[in-house]
């Protein structure tokens, strides 16, 4: 099977390690497990749990622990609604290659996280981008998405937060999706990986999963949670749809790992306090960055409304790659690339990281845009 080069991982494998102030990182600040125990009301005694554990595959589609905190998230699943996989990226993955056949319709918002696109084109489907647009807030078109879904649509795979822009669908505009979806008989999946980090209210918008009969919702403990570490995702949808998933999971995943399960339910169990600690960081890192965009006049953008990224517009008459590349040699910062995500003409920054590696770059950005531009 050939498939188009993951270009945002390849830019972050080349180049994270080389930087000294990571702004293209897309994970809340990480934690620590004595971090993740604190917040739990833990002390490094309850390590002692651990010592106990039979290192065996655990609970083939996750521990009834894990499923029933995973549940919590939701208003209208269960556990039989869930299986656990490796990372929002092996729940992404898996419902492409159980849903997508060759020459299948599907639609998928761009910019968004590449496996939206690349994985069912590499399947041989017809891939068709709706394109999110500055002018519009990066909301999507529904006029058009309604044009484009006709009965042959088998899947809609959409970004709720968005990735990269940062851009927040409301409930209503979600169920006028479901509306579309469900005249084409199409499924709908709902990259959830920043979910809980609306700059307002208790930070989540409404999962996709408990708005439509043919929803499908993935996420992990990745971003929102800090936990990247455990590389654990899930995925949240139908029954018949999880059994058939199951099928491709046994392939390659089988189980995943007995220790990412335990602290991933620990977190789960204890997820007001982690989601506090992610919307203090995201909430007050945005209004440095809010308040840098309006300091820098060649710099625009569409502020977000959650996630932890947004797009950057730079009046500068250089290719992305370049001026990032250009930027890191001279600065320490990293951003991503706009040709990464197919925008062009962009920069894309991860806000989340601690407060002062934020304001640290964005200082030592300004000090090379005053110098360059």
């Amino acid at each position: 099977m050939k498939i188009a080069p993951f270009a945002v991982e390849m830019w972050m494998n080349d180049w994270e390690t080389k930087c000294e102030l990571n702004l293209a990182e897309t994970c809340v600040e990480s934690l620590t497990i004595a971090e993740l125990l604190a917040l739990a009301g833990k002390n490094d005694d309850s390590l002692s749990d651990l010592l106990s554990m039979k290192m065996t595959y655990g609970g083939i589609e996750g521990s009834d622990r894990l499923k029933a905190a995973i549940t919590t998230l939701y208003t209208d699943q269960s556990p039989e609604n869930i299986v656990t996989t490796h990372g929002a990226i092996g729940a992404n993955a898996l419902v492409h290659q159980t849903l997508v056949e060759r020459g299948d319709k599907v639609i998928a918002v761009v910019p968004t996280y590449q496996q939206h696109y690349s994985i069912p084109a590499s399947i041989g489907a017809d891939v068709h981008p709706l394109k999110l647009r500055a002018d519009q807030n990066y909301q999507p078109d529904l006029d058009t998405l309604a044009t484009m879904a006709t009965a042959d649509t088998k899947l809609i795979a959409i970004n709720n937060p968005n990735n990269p822009t940062g851009a927040l669908m409301s409930r209503e505009t979600l169920e006028q999706i479901v509306e579309i979806a469900r005249k084409a008989d199409a499924w709908v999946l709902c990259d959830e990986v920043y979910r809980g980090t609306n700059q307002t209210g208790n930070g989540f918008a409404p999962a996709f999963a408990d708005l439509y009969e043919k929803g499908i919702s993935t996420a992990s403990m990745s971003k929102s949670f800090s936990l990247a570490g455990l590389r654990l995702g899930w995925i949240a949808a139908p029954r018949n749809l999880i059994e058939q998933v199951m099928i491709h999971r046994d392939y390659n995943t089988i189980s995943v790992g007995m220790i990412d399960d335990h602290f991933a339910a620990l977190a789960l169990e204890h997820k007001d306090a982690l989601i506090a600690r992610a919307q203090r960081i995201t909430r007050t890192n945005l209004q440095t960055l809010s308040d840098w965009v309006d300091s820098e006049a060649l710099i625009s953008w569409v502020k977000p409304q959650a996630g932890t990224t947004a797009l950057l517009t730079y009046a500068m008459d250089i290719p992305s790659r370049d001026l990032c590349i250009d930027i890191l040699r001279e600065t320490g910062v990293m951003f991503t690339p706009g040709s990464a995500l197919d925008m062009e003409g962009t920069l894309r920054i991860g806000y989340a990281n601690t407060p002062d590696i934020i304001k640290q770059g964005l200082t030592r950005v300004s000090a090379y845009l005053e110098k360059h531009g």
